[in-house]
């Protein structure tokens, strides 16, 4: 069963089941999926609609950074709500140990001596860290760590 399907019978299943959250959170990811099907102009495959998935995730995060600033704790609570059942979609994330490893391989393969290579670091770390899920904020704190940043 694709990814798209899968959505589609949960969502089905969840407002069944009038769990009100997940229903309103898994409509959300069905209507940004239909709206990147219209921009592209065809069927999502697995693999676009993770980086659709991934995309939506970032944004709650940065959300639930906002609202903590602005002390809407209430609001943040719902948004970490939203990544959890988006995330379940998504395969395992990458542990912190792999992402080093991925990022020390990037600095020997690139040769990077400084945060001038900063650019072709993140490029080769996160193209080798594509299928696994790591998150790009966790990915650029570490090269900033190892480039002396």
């Amino acid at each position: 069963m694709s990814l798209k399907q899968q959505l589609i019978t949960d969502l089905t299943a969840s407002m069944k089941a009038k769990e009100v959250l997940r229903t309103s959170t898994l409509r959300m990811v069905k209507a940004a999926l239909v709206n990147r099907e219209i921009e592209k102009g065809g069927e999502l495959d697995d693999e676009e609609m993770q980086k659709l998935l991934r995309s939506l995730v970032k944004q709650r995060r940065d959300s639930v950074e906002q609202y903590e600033k602005g002390g809407r704790k209430d609001l943040a609570d719902k948004e970490q709500a939203e990544i959890a059942i988006i995330e379940s979609y998504l395969p395992q994330a990458a542990s912190r140990t792999t992402i080093e490893a991925a990022v020390d391989a990037a600095i020997t393969a690139t040769g990077a001596t400084s945060m001038k290579d900063m650019g072709r670091v993140m490029k080769a770390a996160q193209t080798t860290l594509a299928s696994q899920n790591a998150d790009g904020k966790t990915v650029s704190e570490i090269v900033k760590a190892r480039l002396g940043g």
